[in-house]
């Protein structure tokens, strides 16, 4: 039997590897401006695909108008000369031609496309309101134009995209990005599509790869349930054994501490010297903010990892989150519990977790 596979992907930090302050500079403006034409072809891109997707429901129309949206070598009452699809890559490449590479523009339009067929019900039901691309979209392309060259140093590794030169930066490498590579160099693993985005903090690679999942054993019948709640974030009852995941002192209070703290700094901004701009006034404030949502981020994480690992352990293929969406209800109308405990994050974090390790998740 073959091995399952799973589409995961990595942030890798990256330079532009190139000596030459010029050319160096060259290559950013480069990169920023493709950033910024990326953001802008999307927004158009969805807007087109909303508006074909509701020209044949306008009412006000006459009945002449109300034809079929598809190819009309397909179908005589088409009226596109070609795919769905299609259209809106017609559109982006007469618009943006010559300024960004063709093979941007053909990922962009893919995964817009597919956001908007995954989002179409909501839009239908009046749901969801139709999304709107900030200017930090990453810039997508296919994996295979990574073009790897060789390198003396063994600490980072070297590529060449849209003959722009890169270098990467692992720092300490805790998540063994490494050793992912090196198999993706060796054709041990197949990437998919990437993507690059320039961020405050500095320059990002997303690699977008295929793995394979180790075969666990799990039998079906058994069935593990699990209770989210503030005063212990995950409790577990898998038949006789129980087990507490986290505690209060250990999440809230420590959350809280670290907002109390913010709030003292957001009152002594007041008094902070002027003359360096207002975001020279508030740094300090923004970094408790990045502390608490870091901190938030990896005790999620650390739960649900130990709440699957759990599960595992005991070969339970099912997992029953208990009265999870009767909670959900509740925490949108309690101020308090919105704020310091979503139950949204961990739950799609279990989620992901699960079907990782071929769980079959159920959310009651």
């Amino acid at each position: 039997m073959a091995k399952r596979k799973v589409m995961l992907t990595r942030k890798i930090q990256i330079l532009v590897d190139e000596a030459d302050p010029e050319k160096r500079r060259g290559h950013q403006e480069k990169l920023e401006q493709w950033q910024n034409l990326v953001f802008k072809a999307s927004n158009i891109a969805i807007s087109h695909q909303f508006m074909q997707e509701h020209l044949k429901d306008m009412l006000y129309l006459k009945d002449e108008a109300k034809v079929k949206l598809v190819d009309y070598k397909q179908d005589p009452e088409g009226i596109l000369t070609t795919s769905r699809l299609n259209t809106t890559y017609q559109l982006l490449s007469k618009q943006f031609k010559g300024q960004m590479h063709s093979n941007i523009i053909t990922n962009l339009n893919t995964s817009l496309f597919k956001a908007f067929c995954a989002d179409r019900q909501a839009y239908w039901r009046g749901d969801q309101s139709l999304r709107n691309y900030r200017k930090n979209m990453p810039i997508p392309f296919s994996g295979n134009l990574l073009r790897w060259r060789d390198n003396t140093n063994e600490r980072d590794f070297k590529f060449v995209l849209f003959k722009i030169p890169f270098r990467t930066f692992l720092g300490r490498d805790r998540g063994h990005k490494k050793k992912l590579i090196q198999q993706i160099k060796e054709g041990q693993i197949k990437i998919a599509q990437c993507a690059i985005r320039r961020e405050k903090s500095g320059l990002f690679l997303f690699l977008c790869f295929e793995q394979p999942l180790d075969q666990v054993v799990l039998r079906q019948n058994v069935v593990a349930e699990a209770s989210l709640s503030l005063e212990h974030p995950v409790v577990l009852q898998i038949g006789h054994h129980l087990y507490r995941i986290g505690n209060k002192e250990e999440f809230l209070y420590r959350r809280l501490a670290i907002q109390a703290a913010r709030h003292r700094i957001a009152s002594s901004c007041t008094y902070n010297n002027g003359g360096h701009g207002k975001k020279k006034k508030l740094k300090r404030l923004d970094t408790f903010q990045e502390k608490e949502r870091n901190y938030v981020q990896s005790k999620l994480h650390l739960y649900s990892r130990q709440l699957i690992d759990f599960c595992i352990t005991h070969q339970a293929g099912t997992l029953l989150l208990v009265n999870q969406t009767h909670k959900n209800s509740v925490a949108k109308e309690d101020a308090f519990l919105l704020r310091n405990w979503g139950y949204y994050g961990l739950t799609e974090m279990i989620r992901y977790k699960a079907e990782l390790a071929g769980i079959h998740l159920i959310v009651e």
